[in-house]
């Protein structure tokens, strides 16, 4: 039965990357996704998974994208997961045979789960199980397709499913391949907040422009790392393409534990703290147990979201304006001086960065001992600033080459979406006066104690809640006033 469903998903998901209208039409802004005729689709794919549950959202949409590596190299890592639960055999005495046959056929199946977060604690996870199916086609052609089990493996609960989902994959000349996604999912989102409703309903966040999005920045990332071709940038500091590559790598593992950190997930939850509604702070506890990247000792993890009537483009350049940063970083208020800077994107604000705080000469004694390894990205699906201390003699020998999965790093940052509305582009007053704007989320993540089983103060609590309280304040303060306005005209 699921090899079926497979067969079925993957004839499903070629025909929507290829057709058009009228199961598929333009956008009426002409800018977000195509968008998917429902009843034309029910006529088209009668079969499927079967009906929509009751109270049930669909949303689908289909992107296209020409990305900077070659197709082989990512159909590998779309079959390259984290939590495989099962590689489909047909019975043990089988298995060979099976295994022969699947190669032969440059095809793969896998059982999967995986969970779908938004980064912000105020956006249920969505849990999904279901199958992964790759082949190659006649035309030369990939295609990976992902389609929920729930119908031929029931669970109990069921919040999310993906009708068949995935990507065709086309080669293109001098290493690059054209992306067509096709996400199509049905969901029940009654338990997002109210602040990123719109942003949700409008399928932005889970979205094909999304996946696309994710894909050809994560390319770009991977063609930095590997370039040998790119002029020194360091800024005062000799790096040699080794170090360069490590210094990379250990922002890369920033980035993603950043996003561990400040998603809802099923693997912990978050509490309420302070506030009511929007603005409200979120906590969870994580005990750093035997985890060379990070530091050993009970970890807090703190965040909070809100609007900002402000365009994300602003605040994101706000936020890396390295001669703004001392209007909201509170723990290097004298600014911050650049030492290493990577690029690696094709945005100018794609970058790695190490930054050292302009310290008083009475702390320069105690504090001058630390670095701050920071990573700043955009795209079309949104945009993030994260960061982390790092200890200077750590940070001197992953300059020099040394491998960096053994500094511990606690990551701290933004990340900043779209609010959903249906404005795309224009000037700040048309955000203020349309509704437009940012939802920007605030994380700190700080060790609030050396034993990994100590029970949380007090006093650790009351810390991050002012931390976090007086970064948003500033930043709302800043970005709000009138003496902002020439910043956001000089970084339109």
């Amino acid at each position: 039965m699921i090899i079926e469903l497979a067969v079925a998903a993957m004839e499903e998901l070629v025909r929507m990357a290829q057709m058009g209208e009228p199961l598929w039409s333009e956008s009426l802004d002409g800018i977000s996704s195509s968008v998917l005729n429902e009843d034309e689709y029910m006529k088209t794919f009668p079969q499927g998974i079967g009906p929509k549950p009751a109270g049930f959202n669909t949303e689908a949409s289909r992107e296209s994208a020409v990305v900077i590596m070659d197709h082989i190299n990512l159909v590998e890592i779309l079959m390259d997961v984290v939590r495989v639960l099962l590689v489909l055999l047909l019975g043990a005495p089988n298995r060979e045979a099976f295994l022969l046959l699947t190669r032969s056929l440059n095809i793969e199946l896998m059982q999967m789960t995986a969970e779908f977060q938004v980064p912000t604690p105020l956006v249920p996870t969505r849990e999904v199980y279901f199958i992964r199916y790759c082949k190659k086609h006649s035309d030369g052609a990939w295609a990976v397709v992902d389609v929920s089990l729930d119908n031929v493996c029931p669970s109990p609960i069921v919040r999310c499913r993906r009708r068949p989902s995935g990507c065709v994959i086309q080669e293109m000349p001098n290493g690059y391949s054209k992306v067509t996604w096709v996400e199509n999912v049905e969901v029940d989102d009654r338990g997002v907040h109210s602040l990123y409703k719109q942003l949700v309903n409008s399928g932005h966040p889970f979205g094909a422009k999304r996946w696309v999005a994710a894909f050809n920045r994560q390319c770009e990332r991977l063609a930095s790392a590997m370039a040998t071709n790119i002029p020194n940038t360091d800024i005062g500091v000799i790096m040699s393409q080794e170090g360069r590559k490590s210094m990379l790598k250990l922002a890369e593992r920033m980035v993603i534990s950043f996003w561990a950190g400040v998603s809802a997930s099923t693997a912990h939850t978050w509490t309420t703290l302070s506030g009511t509604g929007a603005g409200e702070m979120r906590v969870i506890t994580m005990n750093s147990i035997d985890d060379p990247g990070r530091p050993p000792g009970l970890v807090l993890s703190a965040a909070t979201s809100f609007w900002l009537p402000v365009l994300p483009n602003r605040v994101f350049d706000f936020l890396c304006d390295m001669n703004s940063r001392s209007e909201w970083d509170i723990l290097s208020n004298r600014g911050v001086v650049e030492m290493v800077h990577i690029p690696n994107g094709r945005d100018t604000g794609n970058c790695v960065s190490l930054l050292q705080a302009n310290f008083s000469e009475s702390a320069k004694s105690s504090q001058s001992r630390m670095l701050m390894l920071q990573e700043s990205c955009t795209d079309s699906a949104g945009s993030f600033v994260i960061f982390a201390p790092v200890a200077r003699f750590a940070m001197n020998e992953v300059l020099n080459g040394m491998d960096p999965d053994y500094v511990g790093l606690l990551p701290s940052g933004f990340a900043i979406l779209p609010d959903g509305s249906a404005m795309q582009g224009g000037n700040d007053q048309q955000a203020v006066g349309s509704g437009g704007g940012s939802l920007l989320t605030v994380a700190f993540q700080i060790l609030v104690d050396l034993v990994p089983t100590a029970k949380l103060s007090p006093e650790a609590v009351v810390t991050v809640n002012n931390l976090i309280a007086c970064t948003s304040k500033r930043i709302q303060a800043s970005l709000l006033c009138p003496g902002m306005s020439r910043f956001l005209k000089e970084s339109k």
